[in-house]
């Protein structure tokens, strides 16, 4: 996974959300998952979480996927 990017749209509410994983390396030789949530066409929330490897934040970003497609998010981006 180095991007993946989610919506969930619900009209009857009002509901456009999103939310993007990206994992990139950090310059000590660490890897971080960076995470951005928010209303489909603003700015959103922006957290990064860091990890010893890259298949630790793989493996954080695929069970964030998972908990967001279960919540209504549907994928319109994934690179593998």
């Amino acid at each position: 996974m180095k991007h993946i990017y989610l919506e969930r749209h619900d009209p009857d509410k009002n509901l456009h959300r999103f939310y993007q994983l990206f994992v990139t390396p950090g310059i000590f030789g660490d890897w971080s998952l960076v995470r951005e949530w928010g209303r489909a066409g603003s700015p959103g929330t922006v957290r990064k979480d860091w990890f010893d490897t890259e298949e630790e934040a793989r493996e954080a970003g695929e069970k964030l996927k998972a908990i967001k497609e279960k919540k209504g998010y549907q994928s319109i981006l994934a690179e593998l």
